[in-house]
């Protein structure tokens, strides 16, 4: 699952460097115009995404996983194969809206994975698995940036879809997944879909953290979908998809350096404290990045940021992994998916719109405010729901003794 990882997030972190500059090139746009499309054209992807998240999660947690992520990978590949033969916006609008269908690839690699991980290191275990992702999601910009300098942006589309269809190989010859037998304890027998959202409503804390991975998907993906016209604006037109491919990979290489310790740490003081200290660490790190007047700059503050995000996922899904009982858990993880799709639509949108009103820059302000107020959101339930409860156990306990 690390090498299918890899292939599908390196294909699919090719293409987003050029993706504004590729729809440049589709008609004589204004810059606002472009940028507006920029964000819409990204964003479309999770809508379809957000809908069939939930559905593949309580499939898979019905009938397996595995089958799952070769259709998505093969829906993945023929996507982007037909993105090189876009002649409109529209017509990319509509394929990118076609590919959210199948993008759940990666989530429901971490579901397969989490379902199968003994829970004291589910952390670890996921935080290993995301290095691939990341790995492919470092190199990926670069490659796509350089392929796309080199042989322009059509062909790019269509030699990254083999990649995407590599990763379906890979699934089908080298995974064999384990299946969750069902029984009556909590952990195995069936639930309904009622139960499911019944569970994440009953635990308050689990329930901030998904909805917080709206806000934090709003925040991140506020800011893709127009780094490349930021990176322009820097640094000049030279050579512009492959400054931009660094700009994006500079997070990934952030992410791959910390993301397994952040998952080890979570597994040792408890996820909730390291998903608010990211939350906190993402915040600030985001707000000079209004400020930079060089593309090298913008690279140092990606590469912080991945620092801090990369440590999110695992982290979050690793909490997920600890409070829901195991044959609901494809299912509560499609649900925390829809919920990141949602903030992969709002994101892009808001961004575009923002940059479009009040210039780049100000994408930045906005994005750092959303990261500061999820964190606040957690800590205040965390303390209320767990912390303060804990404690108040503990001095039960004591005076008793």
């Amino acid at each position: 699952m690390w090498f299918a990882n890899f292939f599908t997030a390196g294909s699919i972190t090719m293409v987003l460097p050029f993706l504004s500059l590729y729809i440049e090139t589709l008609g004589d746009f204004s810059d606002s115009y472009v940028q507006s499309w920029s964000g819409w054209i990204f964003g479309i992807t999770f809508v379809t995404a957000l809908l069939f998240s939930p559905i593949w999660g309580r499939i898979g947690d019905k009938y397996g996983r595995k089958k799952i992520l070769i259709m998505s990978a093969i829906g993945l590949g023929l996507s982007i194969f037909l993105m090189g033969f876009a002649s409109s916006v529209w017509e990319l609008f509509l394929l990118r809206l076609f590919m959210g269908i199948f993008t759940g690839f990666i989530p429901m690699s971490q579901a397969l994975i989490s379902t199968q991980t003994p829970k004291a290191v589910a952390g670890r275990v996921l935080g290993t698995l995301q290095t691939g992702s990341i790995t492919g999601t470092l190199m990926g910009p670069m490659l796509g940036g350089s392929l796309a300098d080199a042989f322009g942006f059509a062909s790019t589309f269509q030699w990254v879809s083999l990649t995407v269809f590599l990763s379906a190989f890979i699934v089908l010859f080298g995974v064999k997944e384990m299946k969750v037998k069902i029984s009556d304890d909590q952990d195995h027998r069936s639930y309904s879909s009622k139960e499911v959202i019944l569970h994440i409503v009953k635990h308050p804390v689990l329930l901030i953290v998904m909805i917080i991975s709206t806000l934090i998907q709003v925040a991140h993906f506020s800011v893709q979908p127009i780094l490349s016209l930021y990176v322009a604006e820097l640094h000049g037109p030279v050579n512009i998809a492959f400054f931009s491919g660094m700009a994006f990979s500079a997070a990934g290489l952030g992410n791959l350096l910390m993301t397994r310790r952040w998952g080890k740490l979570g597994d040792k003081i408890g996820y909730i404290k390291v998903l608010i200290v990211l939350l906190f660490i993402a915040g600030i790190v985001y707000f000079p990045g209004g400020f930079v007047t060089s593309v090298w700059q913008l690279m140092i503050l990606r590469f912080l940021l991945g620092v801090s995000i990369g440590g999110i996922i695992p982290v979050r899904i690793a909490y997920i992994r600890q409070e829901a009982p195991l044959s609901m858990q494809g299912e509560v993880l499609g649900y925390n998916t829809s919920l990141r799709f949602l903030g992969n639509i709002i994101g892009p949108a808001l961004g575009g719109m923002i940059a479009g009103g009040f210039g780049i820059s100000s994408v930045f302000f906005v994005t750092s405010a959303i990261l500061l107020l999820s964190g606040v959101i957690l800590l205040g339930a965390w303390y209320k729901h767990e912390y303060s409860g804990r404690t108040a156990r503990t001095l039960t306990h004591s005076r008793s003794s």
